[in-house]
């Protein structure tokens, strides 16, 4: 089974457990993301939530009359 985990390395906990990790170098990977890194399937961006957001809103008020 494979985890995703996001831990603080600004901690001492942080670096104790990123340290401890480095050690089981067989078992563990260590994959670095970037923020322009490709969205996984049935995730979207926040400029497409926005933009998503913004039209389910926009289609809201114009059927109550507010737009």
């Amino acid at each position: 089974m494979i985890h995703t985990v996001k831990i603080n390395d600004n901690t001492p906990i942080g670096k104790r457990i990123i340290e401890d990790l480095r050690n089981n170098y067989k078992d563990v990977e260590f994959v670095s993301s970037t923020v322009n890194s490709d969205v996984p399937e049935g995730y979207m961006t926040s400029d497409d939530f926005w933009n998503t957001s913004r039209a389910n809103l926009d289609k809201i008020c114009k059927k109550h009359g507010l737009l």
